[in-house]
């Protein structure tokens, strides 16, 4: 049998917002593992709550308001942290989560992760995951892409992290940018092995060529 620590453990995920353009997937991501019943330990960045500003007209200067705003139904279910708080539960191995997910990714946050540098919570709590040999997903958002940042990704990738660049498909024929956003969303769900319904697969319904 299970005991309560250890399924709390594997219900809690660490979700991530940074700088890079495309915070909506963090946004759609933390509602959607809200709704599916988990935990979400929830870290954004300044340049993140900035992005959120300009790209979904979030107001920075009210986050508390903001957080209760979109997710205010499943406030026993989200955890906010603020970014510095290095003293965070997430900040240490001994708090149990069973996976981290920064998205998007700035190509700085991730090369803070690759040097093993743990100067916020957002980069210590994903050392604490790599260190524990837990689940860590990445979503990065920047293009082109130079040399560095690929040899970061390559890096991290060599020590198991899985690198989900958000790159959209349309085989599916997407009609709404709802589409787009929940198809990169329900990739990480993949990684995570959580089931969902957020885009049709492959061969669903279709006839042999």
């Amino acid at each position: 049998m299970v005991n309560s620590t250890e399924h709390t453990a594997k219900q809690r995920y660490i979700v991530g917002i940074t700088g890079a353009s495309g915070s909506i997937y963090g946004i759609r991501l933390t509602e959607v593992l809200l709704s599916l019943g988990y935990t979400v330990h929830l870290v954004i960045s300044n340049a993140g709550w900035r992005v959120l500003k300009e790209e979904m007209d979030w107001e920075a200067s009210s986050r508390e308001e903001m957080l209760e705003q979109y997710f205010g139904k499943w406030s026993e279910q989200l955890v906010y942290h603020s970014f510095a708080d290095i003293g965070a539960t997430i900040a240490s191995g001994s708090f149990r989560v069973k996976a981290m997910i920064i998205v998007p990714c700035s190509m700085g946050t991730l090369a803070n992760i690759a040097g093993g540098m743990s100067a916020n919570l957002m980069t210590r709590a994903a050392d604490v995951v790599l260190k524990e040999e837990r689940k860590l997903v990445i979503v990065p958002r920047e293009t082109p892409l130079q040399a560095i940042h690929l040899e970061n990704m390559l890096k991290l990738a060599r020590m198991g992290v899985s690198i989900v660049p958000a790159m959209p498909a349309f085989y599916y024929r997407p009609k709404t940018l709802d589409d787009t956003v929940d198809f990169m969303v329900g990739k990480v769900l993949d990684i995570l092995d959580i089931e969902h319904q957020l885009f049709e697969r492959w061969g669903n319904g279709r006839e042999k060529f």
